[in-house]
């Protein structure tokens, strides 16, 4: 597809975040376009189902399903699984990192931190889906730098029920000079 389309677009689909995560989305991505999603077994979200945005301001909601063979689970806790709280709190990240980028924002994505986060529940192998309502209070590109921040509030429910609260949770674009190799520069045969 291209940028325009991207920019245009309220849902995405698995194939299309795959795709995003290999830099291979976009056809006609501007200069400085790197944004990606980790790839599995890091992704978590399966498919973007709302992305929109008001201003300065926007909503994200995307979702994972569960399964009891998540690779998580054979190794958090032994006999007890459960999916890290971690990973939940990525998939945030992730969500506001896309959010930047398909915002028109520019570079490689990083996260950036988290205000307060509050675990009232769990993600279990007999669950079915995770849902992550992400409403971004603020996206600003920094004309001097080109960086841009995204700050937004995030609920994570399981099979419908909240479970994780994060306030505050933060992810930007960076701009970054190209590595040796990407500029051609690598170690020469004499």
């Amino acid at each position: 597809m291209t940028h325009a389309e991207f920019q245009g677009r309220t849902r995405f689909a698995t194939p299309e975040l795959l795709a995003f995560a290999h830099g291979r989305l976009v056809d006609d991505p501007p200069v400085g376009f790197a944004a990606r999603l980790p790839l599995p077994p890091l992704l978590m979200v399966d498919r973007i189902v709302e992305i929109g945005r008001d201003g300065a301001r926007g909503r994200i909601v995307a979702e994972r399903d569960v399964h009891r063979d998540d690779w998580f689970f054979a190794c958090h806790f032994a006999g007890d699984p459960v999916q890290p709280g971690c990973l939940g709190v990525d998939a945030v990240w992730q969500l506001l990192g896309f959010f930047c980028a398909w915002r028109g924002g520019l570079g490689a994505g990083r996260a950036l931190g988290c205000g307060e986060i509050a675990f009232e529940g769990q993600i279990r192998p007999h669950h079915r889906r995770v849902r992550y309502e992400v409403e971004v209070r603020r996206c600003v590109t920094f004309p001097d730098s080109g960086a841009t921040l995204a700050i937004g509030d995030a609920s994570v429910l399981v099979d419908e029920t909240p479970i994780y609260r994060l306030t505050g949770a933060r992810s930007g674009l960076f701009r970054r000079e190209a590595t040796a190799s990407e500029r051609g520069e690598g170690r020469h045969d004499r």
